[in-house]
């Protein structure tokens, strides 16, 4: 189509090889070859000029209108490609995301204003592809798959209670000490991937027998600090209630191993700039030890 335009409007053969930077004879096959592939004949040759056919007249000016949208499309996914732009689907976790993700979202789009950004919020795996998210960001020990994951800051866990649960219960110094108190258990916890020491409470009557089970961190630390039970929190949720002497961090020689927060995506390649500029911002913004963990040294 762009060889038969650029003839077209250049008159000759000739004249658009020169154009296109092509040989004569290519120019003239791709032109032979759409006449036949349109079963018309859209130019009459003469020895020095080509002219248009009826058929070619119709043609050219659909054709135009046709490799403009093409040179169009492509100029705009190239800006996509090297211009943070257009709008950005996160799914996110609703604890975390409610305390910690909005600092990072607004200074992002200081830095990157033409990203618009919906935010998901919700504790379940979404399917990336399925659902047509760009990120979901996610808290855990990631199994593999076939999703790339981007490590954006270490996420710690303590087993917690109030000052009042430990006055009245006594405070437990070994895992088997922890069979005996009540325990207040996060719902959406992977038992086949979870800390040490739910592992062992799960093999207990304790684990499944839980004083208060429920799919939100947040009322579970409020439920802590009322001195209802023993939580295994993430820091970046009780580190208020750990900094004010709400909760207190027990059993420091049996912390679980970290987790990790996510930026997870789907593809490696031809990565949109939008989600290449995010995934690069947020790994930096929190850093190896964020700001909510200072409450593991104001709290001992």
């Amino acid at each position: 189509m762009r060889a038969f335009i650029t003839v077209a409007r250049s008159g000759s053969f000739s004249a658009a090889a020169e154009k296109l930077d092509k040989s004569p004879q290519l120019v003239s096959k791709y032109v032979s070859q759409l006449e036949n592939h349109l079963a018309s004949r859209l130019l009459n040759r003469t020895t020095r000029r080509v002219h248009l056919t009826e058929a070619g007249q119709q043609y050219l000016l659909r054709a135009s209108q046709v490799l403009e949208e093409i040179d169009s499309m492509e100029s705009d996914l190239n800006a996509m490609q090297h211009q943070a732009n257009g709008l950005l689907r996160i799914s996110a976790p609703v604890a975390f995301s409610t305390q910690h993700l909005a600092p990072l979202l607004s200074t992002f789009q200081q830095q990157y204003p033409d990203v618009d950004i919906d935010l998901n919020l919700s504790d379940r795996k979404v399917d990336i592809i399925e659902e047509g998210f760009d990120i979901a960001l996610r808290i855990g020990h990631l199994k593999s798959s076939s999703f790339i994951a981007k490590p954006l800051t270490p996420i710690q866990l303590v087993l917690c209670a109030a000052p009042s649960y430990l006055a009245q219960y006594g405070e437990p110094h070994s895992l088997d000490d922890l069979k005996t108190h009540r325990y207040l258990r996060y719902s959406y916890i992977d038992e086949g991937n979870s800390p040490a020491p739910h592992n062992f409470l799960a093999e207990g009557q304790n684990m499944h027998n839980a004083a208060l089970t429920c799919n939100h961190g947040e009322l579970l630390t409020q439920s802590a600090i009322l001195g209802h039970g023993i939580a295994l929190q993430p820091t970046f949720i009780c580190y208020q209630a750990l900094e004010q002497g709400q909760l207190k961090v027990i059993m420091r020689d049996h912390k679980p191993p970290p987790m990790r927060l996510y930026a997870v995506y789907a593809h490696r390649q031809l990565l949109a700039s939008k989600v290449r500029a995010f995934i690069n911002f947020a790994a930096d913004y929190y850093g190896d030890q964020p700001y909510w963990d200072n409450c593991l040294t104001a709290a001992k």
